[in-house]
């Protein structure tokens, strides 16, 4: 029975299920939101609703709890009988995979929509229009993305479970170019990089997947890895099609199993910045990929760049496989 009451809590939070029977609240503060009592007769709001611990407290009452809780007491209902009440108001769960696609699509063609968004692509080098298509590159502008999705049947709280939105409703990718992380078929993750300083760049909660891009290179006898997805990006827009990409300087266990499951050849373009950590992370891998008989070799690119970097200051694709010849174990 207590993991039910787990379950159904984080399905449905308390201020939705409040607000679904028509209680008015006010924000009182980051985390809180104040009205009327539900559960006695008040003319002035005393009833809190704590939506981070997701749980309630009426100061003219003195009666408090989580959304269990608040069934026992305003329907006079056991224990058992409240889970049962609510299993029996939420909807089936929609597929997370379907919900994520249908955000990435509303990215997609807000794109070309904000010029600050086309600007900040032309800045890193990407230009390509067939290119970002195939990419399903979009733009989160923030404002729009709840309404959407809510439009299209999906809830509140699970938009929230999926990290899409903030608990008053905002976009958690705002202001921010979005790529779509996909295993297989399958969208598992969106990545929101910022135009700005303002905002960190950001996955989604939950897997990043595997190596992006994989599908297309795996049955390749050399390939590339790179940091970044616009060094991806970049390198595809230079001619190349053998890369993949490892969201960051270390791989995961699929990652790492993926690169592993076949004999082949790895060129590791990995960032030469100030503090050497990228060439760091490329040395460990080159040892760690060499114990699982791949070989694996540096690309040792001008120093303070990354593939990205490389072109956008006026490298070009001869220039660049010159470096993979000359690339070290």
């Amino acid at each position: 029975m207590s993991e039910g009451v787990g379950t159904l809590g984080r399905r449905l939070p308390l201020l939705d299920y409040l607000k679904q029977h028509n209680w008015k609240g006010r924000p009182a503060g980051r985390w809180e939101y104040v009205g009327l009592c539900p559960l006695h007769e008040e003319t002035r709001p005393s009833f809190y609703v704590n939506t981070r611990k997701d749980v309630f407290y009426c100061h003219g009452c003195g009666r408090g709890g989580d959304l269990i809780r608040f069934l026992q007491l305003s329907r006079r209902l056991s224990l058992r009988e409240s889970l049962a009440c609510l299993d029996a108001q939420i909807p089936a769960e929609a597929d997370s995979s379907a919900v994520l696609e249908q955000a990435a699509a509303f990215y997609r063609k807000q794109l070309d929509r904000y010029p600050e968004a086309l600007d900040y692509l032309h800045r890193r080098g990407l230009h390509d229009p067939a290119l970002i298509g195939e990419l399903g590159i979009g733009y989160a502008p923030g404002g729009m993305l709840c309404r959407f999705l809510t439009a299209r049947g999906h809830s509140f709280a699970g938009l929230r479970r999926l990290g899409l939105i903030s608990v008053q409703g905002a976009d958690a990718l705002y202001r921010r170019i979005v790529f779509p992380l996909c295993q297989g078929e399958h969208i598992v993750n969106l990545y929101g990089r910022s135009l700005g300083a303002a905002f960190a760049h950001r996955f989604l909660p939950g897997s990043k997947g595997g190596l992006y891009g994989w599908e297309k290179v795996r049955h390749l006898s050399v390939v590339i890895l790179v940091e970044g997805l616009f060094d991806y990006a970049a390198l595809r827009q230079a001619g190349f099609s053998n890369m993949t990409c490892s969201l960051g300087t270390h791989l995961n266990a699929d990652q790492f199993r993926q690169l592993c499951d076949a004999r082949r050849t790895v060129y590791l373009a990995f960032d030469t910045d100030q503090n050497q950590s990228g060439q760091q992370a490329a040395q460990q891998m080159v040892r760690r990929l060499g114990e699982q008989g791949i070989a694996a070799r540096r690309v040792l690119l001008p120093h303070g760049h990354d593939p990205n970097s490389f072109f956008v200051a006026g490298g070009n694709a001869q220039q660049f496989r010159c470096l993979l010849e000359a690339a070290q174990p």
